[in-house]
């Protein structure tokens, strides 16, 4: 089987490919923008009919899309998670190939949901901010498309590789800058968020799996479990060593595998949630502030319903917070 992976170098990219190299029934071609893609095409600028001539040549069996963009303005949002889509879409339909398309959505799509809620795939999409808007729209593009096309709705993937600007590379960098400045104090703010965290090397699992599957429309892909930022702020202390004070700012203190203390006269700061803003550079120890509180514009609390997954694509997750946390601190720690 011949597949056509695009965005191979990115965070999901470059698991998806590792996983399908390690398969011996796969033949493996990665297009991108960088220079490392076997072949290089700019899907934002690149015109269908283009990329088309390329399908027609190479006729690939299944296109799997992990390109994309998380940060940046509405416009090179739209052009990079929707239009880039939309190309995709249209020269798979110009195209003699028949190709399968594995589109790679995200949970932001879905927008805030209820505590204790899990967001099932039937959800009615209320994306919170422009990210969700521009992948719910390449979503859209996908299921309209009449091709043979699965969307994974991955939640917040986590594990080695973990970018910095995320919630949990934000974590490690504030935890490694204090260990390494001897600081006893680590002051983080917004850790009252809860996120459905999934290993990258499942979510691979799953791109594989949907892949080889005949299963249409959306499946959401998570752990099936909501966790407290601020948990998971113990947990990456506890792997870490990091035997100092872990104060959060805008509520209670941490108790458990470090110190608790009292912070009411704090100066409030929130730590990035989701896809971040512009990072700022403040005190070394003090995690750096967003302009919104939750700006992945998902709310308070994200749990996916798994279950298709489950019972579509035969798969499950296989590594636990505490492994991927793990890995995201052995990344953040060769820093020191």
């Amino acid at each position: 089987m011949r597949v056509l992976l695009i965005g191979a170098n990115g965070y999901i990219g470059r698991f998806v490919a590792d996983r399908l190299l390690a398969d011996p029934a796969v033949q493996l071609t990665a297009l991108g923008r960088g220079d490392d893609a076997d072949v290089r095409f700019d899907l934002a600028t690149g015109s269908p009919g283009a990329l088309t001539r390329f399908l027609d040549a190479v006729h690939p069996g299944v296109v799997i899309n992990c390109a994309g963009a998380t940060r940046g303005g509405a416009r090179e949002l739209t052009r990079h998670n929707t239009v880039a889509v939309a190309t995709i879409c249209e020269a798979l339909r110009r195209s003699g190939c028949g190709a399968r398309l594995v589109q790679i959505g995200c949970g932001s799509e879905y927008g805030p949901s209820q505590p204790g809620s899990s967001t099932a795939e039937d959800a009615v999409p209320r994306p919170g901010g422009p990210y969700g808007v521009s992948k719910l729209a390449a979503t859209e593009l996908v299921l309209g498309s009449g091709l043979d096309a699965v969307v994974l709705r991955v939640f917040s993937p986590v594990g080695p590789g973990t970018p910095a600007g995320s919630p949990l590379g934000r974590l490690a960098e504030a935890m490694r800058r204090a260990m390494q400045s001897g600081d006893g104090e680590l002051k983080l703010g917004g850790l009252g968020a809860q996120r459905d965290f999934i290993d990258v090397r499942d979510v691979a699992r799953a791109v594989h799996a949907a892949s080889l599957s005949a299963a249409q429309g959306v499946i959401n892909i998570g752990s099936g479990r909501a966790v407290r930022l601020r948990d998971a702020a113990g947990i990456l202390a506890r792997v870490a060593g990091y035997g100092g004070v872990l104060n959060e700012l805008d509520g209670l203190p941490h108790p458990g595998p470090v110190h608790a203390a009292h912070t009411a006269h704090a100066t409030h700061l929130r730590a990035t949630i989701g896809h971040p803003r512009a990072e700022s550079d403040h005190h070394p120890t003090v995690a750096s502030p967003a302009a919104f509180p939750y700006p992945d514009g998902c709310g308070a609390w994200q749990q996916a319903d798994v279950r298709t997954a489950r019972d579509r694509l035969g798969w499950r997750p296989r590594i636990n917070l505490e492994e991927s946390l793990a890995d995201i601190w052995m990344e953040a720690a060769c820093r020191i």
